[in-house]
């Protein structure tokens, strides 16, 4: 070929190194792991990372679950265009600098998918299909069928998360947890409270924040919760009104329509508002997303195409969905919390937490996927559900001596404000969302 026709590629990277919080490696360090392809080294990044490595025309990318990445491949007469983000939006910003932005439709951006090292060869037209290595394949069935020793292992490995993320942040920085009372938010927050005691730092830097609607049942719940510790003096709820929900806003900010996932984020959205308006300098904030995930403690018959029998034999399905290669697995938007993420991720990116779920880490994810669900559940599915508190309640025992007060599971958006209220302004229907995600680029 003449050199003159050879198409010349370009990447575009517009991520924010400066969100990868890695513990044991260098960026360049975990970069080069990540170029490599090799599986176990990319394993061995420790933190929450989205990272992008180049070598001429071979591009991979590899991302932690807490970390959306996205791509688009644009077409130049010199040759191809990769622009990788967090964000559809920024990637159209991209394409309109470039002049490109007729390309732009968000069905044709892709996500990396946790777990996952994807390839891309910059070859030009015809573009090959990028090629996914799985990098963390947690092994089934590797916990003893002892709900006290499964509790101590993952609230210990929560623990352990939770230690390093705390002296991997500024020492004068306070640290506030979303808080409902429930079994996540409560196992993230008493964790918290016995890493920063038993690592010698005054536990003044905590708070738990509740978002309160006036009538919501969270309010009541996260009092009685650490009232019942002795620790009501960490309570703060931050006020909201139904004006706060703005259904529009919250599609525009995590760039999805799945109803439980706007729910979800208005929810967020109006947390971190009301915190910021509070408390403008406030950057660090916990909260316990994924740990249903963990221990599969979604209500089955809300959906129809789960089985308990598919839950407790799919490898992560909840984190994952059905999963890289499979019929139903979004190129768009990958799958499970892979994808869900972004209801965490995007509000308190857009109201400028750095925010963290020890519950993502690989580690405690080890442990959730070892226990041996079959075993202990017989695929009883009252027994499938009441298996998370039983397992945390030990476990916070355990690691922390505390008798931490279980109560009636709830999501997020049901706690904050009564359903009937909810529904108000966030109505069931996926395709009201949709319609509004697909206006944002009319």
């Amino acid at each position: 070929m003449n050199p003159a026709d050879q198409y010349v590629e370009r990447v575009v990277d517009l991520l924010d190194p400066s969100l990868n919080r890695l513990h044991n490696l260098t960026l360049d360090e975990a970069r080069a792991r990540v170029l490599s392809g090799d599986a176990d080294a990319v394993r061995t990044i420790d933190g929450s990372f989205a990272i992008l490595a180049r070598n001429g025309k071979t591009v991979r990318m590899a991302r932690s679950l807490d970390r959306p990445m996205r791509y688009f491949l644009a077409k130049r007469h010199e040759g191809p265009a990769l622009i990788v983000a967090d964000r559809m939006d920024a990637i159209r910003a991209q394409l309109e600098r470039e002049g490109l932005a007729d390309q732009f439709h968000p069905s044709y951006t892709r996500m990396v998918p946790a777990h996952y090292v994807v390839e891309i060869q910059l070859l030009g037209c015809p573009d090959p299909d990028p090629v996914y290595t799985r990098y963390f394949t947690p092994e089934r069935n590797s916990q003893p069928a002892d709900l006290d020793v499964i509790g101590a292992r993952y609230i210990g490995a929560l623990a352990d998360e939770i230690a390093k993320w705390v002296t991997s942040v500024p020492a004068h920085e306070p640290i506030g947890v979303a808080f409902s009372g429930g079994i996540d938010s409560g196992a993230v927050f008493l964790t918290t409270y016995h890493v920063l005691r038993k690592l010698g730092i005054s536990p003044s830097r905590l708070k738990a924040f509740t978002l309160d609607f006036g009538d919501g049942p969270d309010g009541r719940q996260a009092r009685e919760f650490l009232e019942q510790l002795n620790l009501g003096l960490f309570l703060e709820t931050i006020p909201a009104s139904l004006d706060d929900i703005d259904p529009a806003e919250t599609v525009r900010t995590i760039e999805d329509y799945k109803p439980l996932d706007v729910e979800c984020a208005a929810m967020g959205l109006a947390l971190c508002r009301g915190i910021r308006k509070r408390y403008p300098d406030w950057k660090l904030l916990l909260d316990g997303d994924g740990g249903d995930e963990n221990l599969k403690d979604y209500p089955i018959e809300e959906n129809s195409e789960l089985t308990i029998r598919s839950v407790v034999h799919n490898l992560m399905l909840y984190h994952e969905g059905w999963g890289v290669g499979r019929i139903k697995h979004s190129l768009t938007y990958s799958g499970g919390l892979s994808r869900g993420y972004v209801r965490t991720y995007a509000p308190a990116r857009q109201m400028g937490f750095d925010a963290f779920s020890p519950f993502t880490r690989p580690s405690v994810i080890n442990v959730s996927e070892g226990i041996p669900f079959i075993d202990l559940t017989q695929y009883d599915v009252p027994t499938l559900y009441s298996l998370k508190g039983e397992v945390v309640r030990r476990g916070v025992k355990a690691i922390t001596g505390l008798d931490m007060p279980i109560f009636e599971k709830r999501r997020f958006q049901h706690g904050a404000l009564p359903k009937e209220t909810l529904r108000q302004r966030l109505p069931a229907q996926e395709a009201v969302y949709r319609r509004r995600f697909l206006s944002l680029y009319a």
